[in-house]
């Protein structure tokens, strides 16, 4: 039989003596052994950057997806559990196109991101579910300007300038401290992400293990080829060692 000092551990509804969810925590861990995901808001938009694991050579990475479109507008990248985070793509964009279908227009930043926690804050209220162990960094642009969000597993949100999650975050975050300024330049904050990376990878840069997309708003969303992000390590990370 098992004690009942460990139910607050063995279920999502229960707080421990001191106050906490255990297995809301539990799902940050398996964020932190996620692949490590990037977001920047610059002058013209906002820029995600999430790098793929390399779990065996025999995987095409090209089939590894981490960063999502949601509308024209927005696009988030995801970090942690993959089932997870295509589950909640999959909300979010539904609830993009009923917006345009009710309203007539295009659901805000804010909104969806609004609509998300609350989808995710139910999965720690009721007993026979468990905290989707993924986050989101949300980003895209609307009426209201450019907007960064990361989501929590305990269905908490923030906005941000810059982020990093998963593994390793720490590290670029403290990089990110030192060096962002809210009037960066695309090239700046793709050259900021990428330096990132590959100080926390500390192996050479390969641009076949990176994603990157871009919200812009004038074009809206776009992605970038890894052709395309060869060139621009070539022009201004080259002379790097």
């Amino acid at each position: 039989m098992e004690q009942s000092g460990q139910l607050y551990d063995e279920a999502s509804t229960i707080f421990s003596p001191d106050g906490r969810l255990y297995q809301v925590e539990y799902a940050r861990e398996a964020v932190k052994k996620g692949s490590t995901t990037m977001g920047f808001k610059w002058k013209g938009g906002v820029l995600l950057l999430a790098h793929k694991p390399e779990t065996s050579k025999l995987i095409n990475l090209r089939s590894l997806e981490k960063i999502y479109q949601i509308d024209d507008h927005i696009a988030c990248a995801a970090t942690g559990l993959v089932a997870d985070g295509r589950h909640l793509v999959e909300l979010a964009r539904e609830e993009a196109q009923w917006n345009k279908i009710r309203y007539d227009e295009p659901i805000s930043v804010r909104d969806l991101v609004d609509i998300l926690g609350e989808y995710e804050h139910m999965y720690t209220r009721f007993d026979g579910v468990r905290p989707f162990g993924v986050v989101l960094l949300v980003g895209g642009v609307d009426d209201t300007g450019r907007h960064l969000f990361s989501t929590d597993p305990s269905g908490a949100y923030l906005g941000y300038k810059a982020v990093c999650e998963g593994k390793k975050s720490t590290e670029a975050m403290n990089q990110f401290t030192k060096s962002y300024t809210s009037d960066i330049s695309f090239d700046q904050a793709l050259t900021l992400g990428l330096q990132s990376l590959k100080k926390i990878t500390k192996k050479p840069l390969n641009t076949e293990m990176v994603e990157a997309a871009v919200i812009d708003e004038k074009d809206g969303y776009s992605k970038l080829e890894p052709e395309a992000l060869k060139r621009f390590v070539e022009k201004h990370l080259s002379e790097e060692k």
